[in-house]
């Protein structure tokens, strides 16, 4: 398989958004109506304009995206019809390529995305707590050797 990985467009944003939705509702089922609603408005108008965002491409379709700040993933939520097809690992590796060392912060209710870093080589750092909810998350470090 070729995946395609692309720095975001603002063309993109329906596409991102589609992703964002279908991944968060599986990762996040915990998280009330209001939290949705608030990401909704926050990913275009505060999260994208400041982050360095990769778009990976199924078929001419965004599929997924990983959207970084420095060295931390704000973000990376793959369309869940394209789960275990490589594509979040693909924007993972452009992420490592771009910055070597990472962290993220991850909900400790989110069992997908914990097992996802977990597997892609991350390691516990510390538990915070997420100030818009109340929700214990994880801060998460991968570092290259």
């Amino acid at each position: 398989m070729n995946i395609k990985i692309r720095q975001y467009r603002d063309t993109d944003l329906a596409e991102v958004m589609a992703a964002w939705e279908s991944a968060s509702k599986v990762a996040h089922p915990f998280m009330n109506k209001d939290f949705f609603e608030q990401e909704r408005h926050n990913i275009p108008s505060l999260y994208l304009p400041n982050a360095d965002t990769w778009v990976v491409i199924d078929e001419n379709k965004v599929v997924g995206f990983i959207a970084l700040i420095g060295n931390e993933i704000g973000g990376l939520f793959v369309d869940v019809n394209s789960h275990r097809k490589g594509f979040g690992r693909a924007l993972m590796n452009k992420a490592e390529q771009i910055h070597g060392d990472l962290q993220v912060k991850v909900f400790k209710q989110n069992i997908i995305g914990r097992k996802f870093y977990q597997s892609y080589g991350f390691a516990f750092d510390s538990e915070l707590t997420w100030p818009a909810t109340g929700d214990i998350i994880y801060k998460l470090n991968y570092l290259t050797q």
